[in-house]
């Protein structure tokens, strides 16, 4: 692959590692799938097994991504229906006031519908930094996977080079 091929690739893959933070974009699914492209015009043995670590090491984190922060909000007591709430706010928020909207939006819709079940107020704010965390934990899982996938392909293109 060319000088600037290789510089496309990682563009897109620091696109896709902004997008799991910021999320305006599919990131995790942008960094592997760019791994891939790299992959496929490479050719070879090499690119071909590195894409194969990176998209295990994805995967693995996709899938703690949906278990972990789970398993934790179900020992707090945070109903997912209530969780289905805060996204639906979270992405009226999004358009309502762009980037940040859906983060605030998130936040309200939680909080206004633990308090509608609940009806006891700290009770409500308590589940809504439980699924703050969540969220979080559940970014930081993503990124983690996209990172170590970029950094399998890193050393696979220092292989390759070599």
């Amino acid at each position: 692959m060319s000088t600037v091929g290789l510089v496309l690739v990682a563009l897109a893959i620091a696109v896709g590692l902004v997008g799991i933070v910021v999320p305006i974009l599919p990131g995790g699914l942008l960094v592997i799938a760019a791994i891939g492209v790299w992959a496929f015009v490479e050719g070879s043995v090499v690119s071909w097994v590195t894409f194969g670590i990176a998209a295990v090491l994805f995967g693995a984190a996709e899938i703690i991504k949906y278990t972990w922060p789970v398993k934790r909000m179900r020992q707090a007591e945070v109903r997912t229906s209530v969780l289905v709430l805060g996204a639906i706010a979270g992405v009226i928020g999004f358009f309502v006031i762009p980037v940040i909207g859906l983060l605030i939006g998130f936040v309200a819709g939680v909080f206004a519908a633990e308090l509608a079940l609940r009806h006891d107020f700290a009770r409500a704010w308590a589940s809504t930094v439980h699924a703050l965390k969540g969220v979080a934990l559940s970014v930081g899982v993503e990124l983690t996977g996209a990172l170590l996938a970029t950094v399998a392909w890193v050393i696979g293109v220092v292989v390759t080079l070599s």
